[in-house]
């Protein structure tokens, strides 16, 4: 098994206070862990930059005994160079395996920042170390779910050993030195409904459910990100915003903005998680502005009238701060759920031009005022129009406020993520909603949501992936009037006795139970029927989903250092590999 050196760049401070600062950002900071790595393994250093230097970083990196010897492992001072233009780089040491079991031998490494771009001023020295227990029986875990539900997200026990063995399969070869986006999470909407029927379960049926959604446990599945509607979504119980008004009246200083209306379900649950939980993060959605900003006096579409554009923006400040207050930090936000989608209940029409106006003239300031780091993610709506957000990063001035834009895949095709990386590499992607149906079938869902809203979008560049309701009751409520009668959750509370796990659970879990906040994507090749995506966690490991989308069992190799191990999926059944 391979286990991974990870130097990582932190930039101070990822928003600017004001447009001209976007050249100016803190220098980074390099930073580099403790690792260990398994005898005859390479040890992979990978470098990587958050967003691209104005200048070539340069480092030297040696590596020096310790309680090793140089038999053990290949010593070395190596320069590593990242141009200004790329984000990461990689550097092999290979460990030695000379037939002899010797538990475990340490090494030394140091990096030397030669750059001037780094706010380093003193060589960083960590200890690598080398286990070796003689022979390995079994070196890959395999999590399974078929299609037929026989099997449910469970481990196999079948042996999976790395060899040499030749045989007529393809492979999917996997390459940790090629390195892509670093991962937010996996998770769902905990809409108000949500709350609201997980509420009713007893407390210890409710804590049952909580620890196996959110905990770390072997039987949980280590939910690491959460989506929140500002005010109520449509699969609330009634509409509502955090400043509603008597007809005719307005409140321009929010002096009756008031978050009550979720202190009842929402916000006492997202304290139960963050004690299970404590730095899962948490995205807020607004379906609608309080009607009194709004053309039309309505909870369904209209615009937000442009002289309610600098209270809007302090309403998400109002958010924020008191959120905070609660002991819950808000670590994205997006102006609008589904912009162009004006006739869900609540809503509301944004066009591009009038949020990237929202943003640079008024949310962005207002933030930066407030000295409010929440990061600002646009769009929030479906891959058919990535023009939408091009536009939006293409106001100079807006995209310095902007982290990325968030998509939703009820139309389009899920490689508009890349479409808009493309025009924006600089920018991240988000996907945040994608809903199963009452009336959809667990093998249907289980293939197209791995295939997209998994795999897809994290072939795409997205740094998190989100199914949309976390639960409902046995009726697919509650739902507001107007709202989406037929949206099934990951669990369907039955009775304040009993929950049912639903296919869109197992769809994130074979992703967040083994992909941790923190991951990073890596190469993986795919082929037909064969969709699979790969990455390596902070603590070393590599994660491997695939995802066989045909319609007869199909076996392949899976290929790692130039050994490889032989399985087989069943039609339409996913596993996850770990080692």
């Amino acid at each position: 098994m391979k286990l991974i050196f990870l130097l990582s760049f932190v930039l101070l401070g990822s928003q600017c206070s004001n447009p001209s600062d976007t050249a100016n950002q803190s220098n980074p900071t390099v930073s580099i862990a403790n690792a260990t790595t398994a005898e005859g393994t390479d040890a992979i250093f990978i470098i990587t930059l958050n967003h691209p230097s104005v200048v070539e970083t340069i480092i030297n990196v040696e590596v020096t005994p310790n309680t090793a010897t140089v038999a053990d492992y290949m010593v070395g001072l190596t320069t590593v160079t990242i141009p200004p233009s790329q984000t990461t780089a990689s550097y092999h040491v290979a460990t030695i395996n000379d037939g002899l079991t010797e538990l475990s031998e340490t090494f030394t490494v140091t990096a030397t920042i030669v750059s001037t771009n780094t706010t380093n001023t003193v060589p960083i020295v960590v200890t690598g170390t080398i286990n070796d227990f003689g022979s390995t029986t079994h070196q890959v875990d395999l999590w399974l779910t078929k299609s037929d539900q026989s099997i449910l997200l469970q481990k196999q026990n079948n042996t999976l050993v790395f060899g040499t063995s030749a045989n007529s399969f393809q492979s999917i070869a996997i390459d940790e030195s090629t390195t892509y986006q670093s991962v937010d999470g996996f998770g769902f909407s905990l809409t108000g409904g949500s709350a609201e029927v997980i509420n009713q379960l007893n407390s210890t049926k409710k804590q049952a459910l909580l620890q196996e959604l959110f905990g770390s446990s072997e039987n949980a599945i280590a939910i690491s990100y959460l989506r929140i509607s500002i005010g109520a979504s449509d699969l609330n119980s009634t509409v509502f915003s955090y400043n509603d008004l008597p007809i005719g009246q307005t409140d321009m200083n929010l002096e009756q903005f008031s978050l009550a209306p979720d202190m009842t379900h929402l916000i006492p649950l997202l304290k139960e998680i963050l004690l299970i939980n404590p730095t899962i993060k948490i995205m807020g959605s607004p379906w609608s502005p309080p009607v009194w900003m709004k053309d039309n006096n309505s909870t369904v579409g209209g615009s937000l009238q442009p002289q309610y554009y600098g209270v809007y923006a302090q309403y998400f400040v109002k958010f924020i701060q008191k959120m905070e207050a609660e002991g819950i930090t808000i670590d994205a936000i997006t102006p609008q759920n589904e912009p162009l989608h004006p006739g869900n209940n609540p809503s509301l029409h944004m066009t591009a031009l009038q949020q990237a106006d929202f943003i640079k003239n008024h949310l962005g300031p207002a933030f930066v005022a407030a000295n409010i780091t929440t990061k600002i993610i646009i769009y929030d709506h479906n891959c058919d129009q990535p023009g939408y957000p091009i536009t939006v990063l293409n106001d100079p001035i807006a995209k310095n406020y902007i982290t990325g834009s968030a998509f939703h895949l009820y139309a389009g095709e899920v490689t508009a993520l890349s479409q808009v990386k493309n025009a924006h590499p600089d920018k991240d992607l988000y996907f945040t909603e994608q809903y199963t149906s009452n009336t959809g079938t667990f093998d249907g869902d289980l293939k197209w949501h791995l295939k997209n809203v998994i795999i897809g979008t994290m072939r795409n560049w997205s740094k998190n992936a989100l199914e949309w309701n976390l639960a409902n009751n046995a009726s697919f409520g509650p739902y507001t009037p107007g709202g989406c009668t037929t949206c099934k959750g990951a669990i369907t509370i039955n009775s304040s006795n009993s929950f049912t796990k639903n296919v869109s659970y197992y769809i994130i879990a074979h992703a967040s139970k083994f992909v941790p906040t923190g991951s990073v994507r890596i190469a993986s090749n795919s082929f037909e029927n064969l969709h699979n995506v790969a990455f390596l966690t902070p603590q070393g490991k590599k994660v491997l989903i695939v995802l066989n989308d045909g319609n007869v069992a199909q076996s392949f190799n899976i290929k790692s250092n130039q050994k490889w191990i032989t399985t087989s999926l069943d039609a339409g059944a996913v596993g996850t590999y770990i080692w």
